[in-house]
């Protein structure tokens, strides 16, 4: 068992190492340990060359995790992912079938550019991120504990891309972006990696202390008025619910779903452990409101047409939503 403080030093230690090989991109950091502290896996957008596969990169070691790279491409396919069934013959002429594991099979799994692949291989993760399994034929083969889908995707180059089915999306805890570096940080990235001495990331916590992580996370106190808050704030994105947003009525499609109520409380307790407390708190819940939800709603057309972005909805919500029910 982790205490509280043992908890707090961890990440510290995580962050730490990983700024080693990352500048800058603090709150993307955070919110990536966040979602592994959770369990749960991450959605990268950004352009090109920002460090997102660095970033990833950088976890794995610090956190001595088993890492799997898979490249996404239209030519993709669902067997590449997850693997397949070969024949395989032994030495006494017997042919049995026997299933050899796809890039999946590890703890942290890197899923860059995922959308470039077709809708029909995207799918092939559906079972892995949720089940945490693949089935071939008539078995079931269990992934590595823990298992982390962190995948990477550009918003700007929409030519041979196929965007994410809301299902896939309501998969990932966190949605996180990943802004272009300041003037200093671009500079610090230069000159780090000017002389081709990149520093080493060394490990620093291991899955059994992730684990371990998590379910002290679950033991933290969640009272139900800030419960009633969190659950009122994802209710507030449903546009057809009776006492939603006006702006959800008018820009949204389809709301959040229940994951990303799930989503909330779990990262607020985090937040709360991260910040040295021990009690979830309103503030908890708003600090991750954006990352937990901005991929789970649906923009519709009157929206797309105004410019208007899911995190510009989401902070109207959260600021007619009250703490406590009038």
């Amino acid at each position: 068992m982790i205490t509280p403080e043992e908890f707090q030093e961890t990440a510290r230690r995580i962050l730490e190492e990983v700024s080693t090989a990352i500048v800058g991109q603090e709150a993307v950091t955070r919110g990536v340990l966040t979602a592994l502290i959770g369990g749960g896996h991450v959605l990268l957008e950004g352009v090109p060359g920002l460090g997102k596969t660095s970033l990833v990169r950088a976890f794995g070691g610090a956190l001595n995790l088993q890492f799997g790279r898979i490249q996404f491409t239209p030519d993709l396919m669902p067997a590449d992912i997850t693997g397949t069934s070969i024949v395989s013959e032994d030495e006494a002429g017997r042919r049995t079938l026997t299933f050899q594991k796809g890039a999946v099979f590890a703890n942290l799994v890197l899923a860059d550019e995922i959308n470039r692949a077709t809708p029909k291989t995207q799918s092939a993760l559906l079972e892995a991120m949720q089940e945490r399994t693949v089935t071939a034929g008539a078995l079931t083969h269990a992934l590595p504990e823990p298992f982390f889908v962190l995948a990477t995707q550009n918003p700007i180059e929409m030519e041979g891309t196929y965007p994410l089915p809301e299902a896939q999306l309501d998969r990932f805890f966190f949605k996180l972006i990943v802004t272009y570096p300041f003037r200093g940080e671009l500079a610090a990235i230069v000159r780090r990696t000017a002389g081709g001495d990149v520093a080493a990331v060394r490990a620093v916590a291991g899955a059994e202390t992730l684990i371990a992580m998590n379910r002290l996370v679950r033991e933290v106190p969640m009272s139900s008025h800030v419960l009633d808050y969190a659950v009122r704030l994802v209710l507030a994105t449903q546009p057809d619910l009776a006492g939603s947003a006006e702006v959800s009525r008018k820009y949204i499609r389809i709301g959040a779903s229940p994951r990303g109520a799930q989503a909330i409380t779990l990262a607020g307790r985090i937040a709360c452990l991260l910040d040295g407390r021990y009690n979830l708190s309103y503030e908890d819940v708003r600090s991750v409101v954006h990352p937990a939800l901005r991929h789970r709603i649906s923009l519709n057309f009157e929206a797309e047409t105004r410019g208007m972005t899911a995190d510009a909805i989401l902070d109207e919500i959260v600021e007619t939503v009250p703490e406590v029910p009038n």
